[in-house]
């Protein structure tokens, strides 16, 4: 317990748990893996990607802390096998370049691959939130965190503020303003995307990143999520070529700078808490 109590503090150090309106009920916010079949998640507490390509997976960088060759994590249909990270070479806690991919050692053939956004037109744009997150609401801010929350699945909605460099904003609107369901992600939903779907294909925006400013967990809160369009260029060297994207710098395998104020020593005894169990994987 120790070490997942740690892990919220660390998954929560990026960004706020996932928050809905106030005068909407939670059951209106409950999803199904179906509203987002290529979520994959990390831990018992949370931390998502992305399935991209039938063995690509794209995240946050900060997410990743656990993860390492042989590692399994959790899928919509099942679970897969860490093969290799690839972490962006720029990325320090607290900072824009919070990307990663994950290559798993076999493709997923169950599950189709969700797409990434190439244009740079995301201002304006309505998306999707998803995750397993922990919950409130934006006039009491969290009342049940992501370790607390079990594993309950919601989404919710918001548009882009900003775009701008490697980050999109958004802003937890409150009033005529926001959107029916209007919420933020974080927390336990790190990594986890900003997508909306085009007829039969799901596009990813952004990854979840971090808190952005404002009133903390509450409405008028910014959350910052790390821009796909601005990182098409790394995301498209490392997957054709991922041998040679870690010799010569393009990714790294592991993470440079731990988040949270977590040290390596704390790994060992963390990951055996929160990474999924076989009994576990198997109930999936």
């Amino acid at each position: 317990m120790k070490y997942i109590l740690l892990s919220l503090v660390l998954i929560s150090y990026n960004a706020s748990a996932i928050l809905i309106r106030h005068d909407i009920e939670d059951k209106q916010y409950l999803a199904k893996p179906s509203d987002f079949p290529a979520l994959t998640t990390f831990y018992i507490d949370g931390a998502h990607g992305s399935l991209i390509k039938p063995n690509w997976i794209i995240t946050a960088a900060h997410t990743t802390f656990c993860l390492k060759p042989g590692t399994k994590i959790k899928t919509t249909t099942g679970s897969a096998t860490v093969k290799r990270l690839h972490v962006h070479p720029n990325h320090t806690p607290g900072v824009s370049h919070d990307i990663a991919l994950v290559e798993l050692s076999e493709p997923i053939h169950k599950i189709s691959p969700a797409k990434l956004y190439q244009e740079t037109n995301e201002a304006g744009r309505d998306i999707w939130f998803i995750g397993i997150g922990g919950t409130g609401n934006g006039m009491t801010g969290i009342t049940v965190d992501n370790y607390d929350n079990k594993g309950v699945l919601r989404k919710a909605q918001n548009r882009v503020e900003q775009a701008k460099g490697a980050i999109l904003t958004f802003k937890f609107d409150n009033g005529e303003t926001a959107l029916p369901l209007e919420g933020i992600s974080g927390g336990g939903d790190s990594g986890g995307p900003a997508y909306f779907k085009q007829g039969n294909d799901y596009y990813v925006m952004g990854l979840s990143s971090r808190y952005g400013g404002g009133p903390s967990e509450k409405y008028n809160s910014l959350e910052v999520y790390s821009r796909v369009s601005y990182f098409m260029p790394w995301i498209t060297k490392v997957m054709k070529s991922p041998e040679n994207s870690i010799k010569s710098g393009i990714s790294l395998d592991k993470l440079k700078h731990l988040p949270g104020g977590l040290k390596p020593s704390d790994l060992p005894s963390l990951c055996k808490d929160i990474l999924f169990s076989e009994k576990e994987l198997r109930a999936i």
